[in-house]
């Protein structure tokens, strides 16, 4: 019997995601802490305690299967087969022009009705 056992977050994993927030939040009041050092020594710090919360997040139950749904739809991903250039065009050309004929369309309608219920109201000029 092939039985696929996944892992239920644990207490440990709610306390890694919570680690990772708090490094995170602390990062940025971090920034604006320090708000006399150099800007950019303080974007480099919160970039690499950005870098280390999810490094963090990752070692959760949670982290571990949102990594592996992103490898898997880096795979979907390429299995797409997407539209050449022309093709691009051409749809889009015909989405503006469907685009265009409905708008008058709707605006004739609106004149229409307009004058119709000006004609049965006696109302307006």
């Amino acid at each position: 019997m092939d039985a696929k056992f996944e892992n239920e977050p644990t207490f440990v994993d709610t306390i890694k995601i919570f680690l990772a927030l708090a490094i995170l939040i602390g990062s940025i009041v971090g920034y604006y802490y320090y708000a006399n050092e150099s800007a950019l020594l303080r974007a480099v710090g919160v970039l690499v305690a950005f870098g280390v919360s999810v490094w963090v997040a990752f070692q959760s139950v949670q982290g571990q299967t949102l990594w592996k749904f992103i490898q898997g739809s880096r795979v979907e991903l390429r299995k797409v087969v997407w539209p050449t250039r022309e093709e691009a065009i051409q749809t889009t050309g015909i989405v503006l022009l469907f685009a265009s004929i409905m708008g008058v369309f709707f605006w004739l309608l609106d004149l229409f009705l307009l004058w119709f219920t000006t004609l049965v109201t006696g109302q307006g000029g």
